[in-house]
């Protein structure tokens, strides 16, 4: 029988070498061919069990459970193209990271390797003595992630190696804990989603912070972060959030976004700030190329305590300085619908009503994949006008037709109770809405309102419905 010499071999050997007697060569063949492919298959299964074992260590937005619905993927990538892409924006190579992944996750991935490319061109200008850094680790990690994705092994293993070297070359200023540059883009990521991740985020900031205390952006977004994580539209901040809210504010004056959000909570604490809403106004309407200008703050800080002529004012003075600003006709619908509401005990004018009716079909024009609540805003202003009932039931009743996600349905099911309740004045039919965005287990702020509204009625008793909806709430309970 011819004798078979195995090689030494490890994971990185070659296929196997097999040597026979010239006699039994075409008996072996097949035998030599199998097992060379048997070896080959287990080489590359390990190889890529490795890879992945260090994809997943990673920290990149990959690896930072960032889930989201396909509609708010939509709403973050279109908000995120309002931010802007301005000369000094510190966020910037941020930005583009996290658009990157978005992209991604709707199927884009063409477009995610164009933003991840500007983010790491952003990235490598941070420095001047050196276009390497720990700021690129997440952005390097992101691309391991999508190369991989898209069964490029090879250049995935290259920027985990880049990241490696990153590591080790700029290593923590604190044993156990990620670089700070790591947490702060990490920290401004969470931001962008739930409020149970902006608790994270202004964690994640406090963290940087405490290993580099030079970076006032991260003391901005940290107390930002805490701020929207922690607020109440009826009650002011905690005395400690506040402090570290006029600190930012005395230390990074010009950020306008801080500065409204700090006279809200002043106006909150019964200080007088209509004057300084005023200067604050100014200097708002010169920066209004990005959304981070302040002006949705502003305008919520105007609508509260400023006169309704004065906010008017205001809204189309933006709205003429800068007319191809889309996020701006965001901004003034919002505004117009916040006039309209407030507005409790009469209708508000007719001409009111009728330019934020068409400041709202603007706005779903230019936002045509993430204008779904304003949709809904749209239809409640046409109910507020005695001429448009039939185009409110009309938006509804499309919408309710339309395929949509759960968290919307939830969204859209509890606007639509309301609707029928106090427009439609069929108190039935709105019981029965109630229970469908209850029925959605989806926990929001739409899901609760629903909620309290069923407990009501069961705890009054005296709706001809209250047996189903004590029934109801019971099983759901159970």
């Amino acid at each position: 029988m011819p004798k078979i010499a195995f090689t030494n071999w490890h994971s990185s050997v070659m296929p196997l070498d097999i040597t026979i007697g010239d006699a039994g060569m075409e008996r072996a063949e097949p035998a030599r061919r199998l097992m060379n492919a048997a070896l080959s298959a287990a080489l590359a299964a390990q190889s890529q069990t490795t890879l992945v074992a260090k994809l997943k260590d990673l920290q990149c937005h990959f690896t930072w459970d960032l889930e989201s619905s396909r509609s708010k993927l939509f709403r973050l990538r279109d908000t995120l193209e309002d931010i802007g892409t301005e000369e000094g924006n510190s966020w910037l190579g941020h930005i583009y990271n996290l658009q990157g992944y978005i992209h991604y996750q709707l199927g884009f991935t063409e477009d995610a390797q164009r933003f991840f490319s500007r983010a790491t061109e952003v990235f490598q200008m941070k420095n001047t003595v050196s276009d390497e850094g720990p700021w690129l680790v997440v952005n390097y990690g992101n691309l391991a992630w999508l190369h991989h994705h898209l069964g490029e092994e090879e250049e995935s293993q290259t920027y985990l190696s880049k990241v490696d070297a990153l590591l080790k070359g700029y290593p923590s200023p604190s044993q156990d804990e990620l670089h700070p540059e790591i947490y702060a883009e990490k920290a401004w990521t969470l931001m962008k989603f739930g409020r149970d991740k902006k608790l994270l985020a202004a964690h994640y900031f406090e963290r940087a912070i405490s290993m580099q205390r030079d970076v006032v952006e991260w003391h901005t977004s940290h107390v930002i972060a805490l701020v929207n994580a922690n607020k109440d539209q009826n009650k002011p901040l905690e005395e400690d959030i506040m402090e570290k809210m006029e600190i930012a504010n005395e230390h990074d004056p010009e950020n306008l976004y801080l500065a409204a959000l700090y006279l809200e909570e002043c106006a909150k604490r019964g200080r007088k700030i209509e004057d300084k809403a005023r200067e604050l106004a100014k200097r708002v309407l010169t920066r209004l190329t990005s959304s981070y200008s302040g002006m949705t703050p502003l305008l919520r800080l105007y609508t509260k305590y400023v006169p309704l002529d004065e906010t008017i004012d205001l809204v189309e003075e933006a709205l003429e300085r800068h007319k191809d600003e889309r996020h701006l006709k965001w901004c003034a619908a919002v505004c117009y619908k916040w006039m309209i509401y407030s507005h409790k005990a009469n209708l508000p004018e007719q001409s009111m009503i009728d330019r934020a009716i068409g400041l709202h079909k603007e706005v779903i024009s230019l936002y045509p994949q993430s204008s779904f609540k304003v949709k809904i805003s749209l239809a409640n202003i046409y109910a507020k006008s005695n001429h448009s009932q039939a185009e409110a039931e009309q938006i509804y009743k499309k919408l309710l037709e339309s395929d949509l996600e759960p968290a919307d349905r939830q969204i859209l099911y509890n606007s639509y109770a309301k609707h029928l309740h106090f427009i439609q004045n069929d108190s039935d039919k709105s019981i029965k809405y109630h229970m469908m965005a209850e029925a959605i287990p989806q926990q929001s702020p739409y899901r609760d309102n629903s909620i309290s509204t069923l407990e009501r009625i069961r705890k009054r008793n005296r709706h001809r419905m209250c047996g189903e909806v004590k029934e109801f709430l019971n099983n759901l309970q159970g």
